[in-house]
Parts: structure tokens; sequence; C-alpha cells
């Protein structure tokens, strides 16, 4: 029997995958605990150069609290940039998710087809663009956060209220995308009146308000503009990631 939470874009069960949802959380959580019995590389994350955890969820979807929660706990590291991103395919499921956006969706689609999924899902934890997981698990999340480390390469990013300064690299095939990130650090309390979660009051944390690709980085050192936020509460994060939802070669926030 499929249970509730997890379902692909159309809104169905992943029934179209060759494996349950059970079953690929199964094999998720056999990978993880694999990992965390081998040999884990030694992080090199720091303030400055933090791990990118992004999580995409939905209000509407029962197993995504966890995650959420989960992931919250883990962005009060000053090494984590944690990033809550609302996706739509469950809007017309009872709930229209009140931060959700196709931008969000569409990101996500990217990691699906860069880490060789079939279907996207929720709730979804990508690291660093490189590894993925669901989230539901502290434990095997730190395991994910350690396995997918991107190590001390990358260029170095110094980021103003102005612009930000991407040093000179390694020559790439293909030009990396440079994202500009807005998200609010806040708590926001959301009530959720239908769905799945009905009833319930849900927590967010670092909610993803604006995600701009403001350039390319080809090797070279480049110097782009940032603008001011919207919103003087939200925090800006600036992203160098490989095209299509490729690994991110670095990361800063302000």
């Amino acid at each position: 029997m499929i249970g509730k939470g997890r379902r692909n874009q159309s809104g169905r069960p992943l029934e179209s995958n060759p494996m349950t949802p059970s079953a690929h959380i199964a094999r998720l959580a056999g990978t993880l605990a694999a990992l965390a019995l081998g040999a884990v590389p030694a992080t090199a994350a720091d303030a400055a150069h933090p791990v990118v955890v992004e999580l995409f969820q939905s209000q509407g979807c029962s197993s995504c609290p966890p995650a959420n929660a989960n992931v919250a706990a883990l962005g009060r590291r000053p090494d984590v940039l944690a990033l809550s991103f609302g996706v739509t395919y469950w809007d017309s499921l009872g709930w229209k998710d009140t931060f959700a956006s196709a931008r969000n969706t569409a990101r996500q689609w990217d990691y699906a087809r860069g880490l060789g999924h079939d279907n996207v899902f929720t709730p979804q934890v990508v690291v660093n663009g490189r590894r993925d997981g669901v989230g539901v698990d502290p434990r095997q999340l730190d395991t994910l956060v350690r396995a997918a480390d991107r190590g001390a390469g990358g260029p170095a990013l110094a980021l103003s209220r102005g612009a930000v300064s991407i040093s000179r690299g390694a020559a790439l095939r293909a030009p990396a995308d440079v994202w500009l990130v807005r998200y609010d650090p806040r708590t926001v309390q959301v009530s959720i009146r239908r769905g799945e979660n009905g009833g319930k009051t849900l927590p967010h944390k670092n909610i993803v308000r604006e995600l701009t690709r403001i350039g390319a980085w080809t090797g070279a050192a480049e110097r782009l503009p940032v603008t001011a936020p919207s919103d003087p509460v939200w925090r800006t994060a600036i992203l160098v990631q490989g095209p299509r939802g490729g690994p991110i070669l670095a990361a800063a926030t302000l």
C-alpha cells in the first residue's frame, strides 16, 4: 500500500517509478547506513564556506514536517546554509502552499535529472547539489551532509551589499551559474486548514523568497552587481553552481 506524503509532479503516487516510495526510502536508508559504516571524508565547510542544504517540501505533504524540523535544526550550525523551497505539485491536492513557486519546482526537476531520478518527490534534501535523501532521520541527514562535502576547492567569494567577487580558478568546460538567493531567516508559523496536514500549525524557516541567476563563472575572476533585497529582513546568499542543477562549487552568505 502506498502511503500519504510522497507523490510525483502529476499529483499521483510514485507508481510510475520502478520502486515504490517505501522501497525508495529503504534504498536511501541503506545507502546512508553503508556510508556511515565506511570512511566518510572530514568536512571542509566553515562559516565562510557553508555546506548548502536544500529542502524541497510542501505544506500539503504529511511526510514533510519531520524533514523540515531536521533541516531547520541543522541550519543553526554556522557552517550550514539551509534553504527551504516550497514546490507547487501538491497545490491541487487540498492545500495551496503559501510559499511555493514554479521556479522552486523547476529547480527540483533540474536536480532530479542531474541525480538520475525519474520523478520529483517530497520531502527531498539535496546537499551541495551532489547527493540527496529524504531528511526524516537526523542521523542519516548528518551522514548525508558529511558524504556530500565539496572539499576545499572551488573559487573564493567576497560578498558585499553591492557586489560579489569571484576569484580566478580552473577553467570550466561549461560556465557555472551564479545564483542570488534571498531567504527569510525568521521562523514563520503557518496554519494549515486543509489537506494531509489540515488542522496543524507548521513552522517554516529559511524560506527562499527570491532565486535569480545573475551571471556565469568560467574560471576567470568575475565581479557581479548584487541589488538590495526587496525586504530588509531577508538574508542574501550567493551560489556558484554547475549548470542545470549541477554540483555547487562555492557559497557565501551576507
